[in-house]
């Protein structure tokens, strides 16, 4: 089952939620990830993904417009300006919402802003957890 992650930098929230998805559940998804305005991956989300033994430092920040056309059976839009930019993604089976702050307004000192990444992973995971596996995806 092909998952897709949209929020509007491609550089934190969705490239997490696409390493969590690839670490954790590849034996039932594989996740994307991509933006409606790409930067580069941050970082600190580099940095807090690998605090638990997921490397993404080979990411890059995408376009979600690259996944035009490929088979993709849950868009999930991780933040409000995501959905407004693309509230439905053209031919997904399921289109979902979460709203998750944006870790890259976080400021303070590297800790703080580490721990503000790592609140915004944990809550991802929790989500996916919460909302990704169960019956609805047990097909």
């Amino acid at each position: 089952m092909n998952l897709l992650f949209i929020c509007t930098g491609n550089s934190a929230r969705s490239q997490m939620a696409e390493g969590l998805i690839n670490y954790f559940y590849n034996d039932k998804f594989e996740a994307f990830s991509g933006g409606t305005k790409p930067s580069k991956v941050n970082p600190y989300a580099i940095k807090v993904m690998k605090e638990i033994g997921i490397d993404i430092s080979s990411h890059r920040s995408k376009s979600f417009t690259e996944f035009y056309g490929k088979e993709i059976d849950i868009a999930v839009t991780v933040c409000d300006n995501a959905k407004k930019v693309c509230p439905i993604f053209p031919g997904a089976k399921l289109n979902l919402h979460n709203t998750f702050i944006d870790p890259a307004d976080a400021k303070g000192t590297d800790k703080e802003i580490l721990n503000v990444f790592r609140t915004v992973r944990d809550q991802i995971k929790d989500w996916i957890e919460k909302n990704l596996i169960d019956e609805k995806t047990s097909n």
